[in-house]
């Protein structure tokens, strides 16, 4: 942000702007974290300091505003249609303020609404190209990788709370109170993420980048998400003795191959490298489900409540879910890693 404000002050000095100052402040506020972050601020920031400009500037020569009542309805003419743009496309949420300084020009300079239009749109743009060519250059950061990151914190979260949900039926003393702290922890990365791959996105339209399409990988992990949500419903109450007798070796195994798998994935998300093996994980889950269904023949003959059994085959149905979801994670991440090692993709994400 620093070298690009001090560039687009230091470029509307040479050319003599009057106003070069709009230039340096658009180009700090379009900097962002990443290459598509600055692209989508740069057009926000153009589309609605244009609608504003023009339509500011023509305000102020249409209505006159020499006095207070006459710059008051100049000020709601001009306004009050900006912000309604605004307020239906918030990607305008700039024009109002655009318009407002049209109206408002600064004192001791007398320019026509024309020229003040025309001065704003050069000085905005100048900040914005200048803002997208230092995101570019200048200490590049790829949407991709704060995507991946933010991926990788939503699955180690999730590595978290399946210790957690596990704990619940087993009755270990784990507690309510992490999972009331958990869950919001992976609602804020999984929106961090989402964030993250709409930026992605642009990175790829305007062919900044090779890497995979960002959106199967978010589709993914609410789905992941979802499954957690059907397995923590599954284990709000602890299974009776009996049952964790016979299910209670399964279903430690169960977690703990769980757990290494997330965080598995959540490494190679980060690193961008080839996803870990699930066959043990799918080892586990296989010996679980049999000693479920193994339950059924078992179920009448039992001094057993019945509502523990539908909570064990709750739970094995949305492990099963999981399942099918976690190969779809591990296919988004190797997707991930063989697009860095793809052709071209070393010279792109080092540029």
């Amino acid at each position: 942000m620093t070298i690009a404000g001090t560039l687009a002050f230091a470029i509307t000095k040479a050319f003599n702007l009057p106003q070069g100052y709009w230039a340096a402040i658009t180009a700090v506020v379009i900097t962002q974290a990443s290459v598509g972050g600055s692209l989508k601020a740069a057009i926000e920031r153009f589309m609605g300091t244009l609608a504003g400009a023009v339509y500011g500037g023509l305000v102020a020569a249409v209505v006159p505003h020499g006095s207070s009542t006459g710059m008051g309805l100049a000020m709601i003419v001009g306004l009050f249609p900006l912000a309604l743009l605004a307020a239906v496309k918030p990607s305008f949420r700039v024009a109002p303020v655009t318009g407002l300084i049209m109206l408002l020009p600064p004192s001791g300079q007398a320019i026509g609404p024309l020229a003040a239009a025309i001065d704003r749109v050069a000085e905005i743009t100048l900040g914005n190209i200048v803002g997208v060519v230092v995101s570019l250059f200048v200490l590049p950061a790829r949407a991709h990788t704060l995507m991946t990151d933010a991926a990788a914190k939503v699955v180690s979260l999730n590595a978290d709370l399946i210790d957690l949900h596990i704990g619940e039926l087993t009755a270990e003393p784990t507690g309510r109170p992490a999972l009331q702290t958990i869950h919001p922890q992976i609602r804020a990365a999984l929106k961090k993420a989402e964030a993250a791959a709409d930026e992605a996105a642009r990175e790829r339209r305007s062919h900044l980048t090779d890497a995979a399409d960002p959106e199967p990988l978010i589709r993914t992990l609410y789905r992941v998400r979802h499954d957690f949500v059907m397995i923590g419903r599954a284990s709000t109450n602890p299974l009776p003795e009996q049952l964790l007798q016979t299910l209670g070796p399964s279903l430690k195994a169960l977690r703990d191959e769980t757990r290494a798998l997330l965080l598995g994935i959540a490494k190679s998300l980060r690193t961008r490298t080839t996803p870990p093996d699930a066959s043990r994980f799918e080892t586990a889950l296989h010996a679980f489900v049999s000693e479920t269904e193994a339950l059924r023949s078992q179920a009448l003959s039992q001094d057993l409540p019945y509502g523990s059994f539908g909570q064990v085959f709750a739970l094995g149905f949305a492990f099963e879910q999981f399942r099918k979801n976690v190969e779809d994670l591990l296919a988004r991440t190797q997707e991930l890693a063989s697009a860095r090692t793809g052709p071209g993709a070393q010279e792109r994400s080092s540029a």
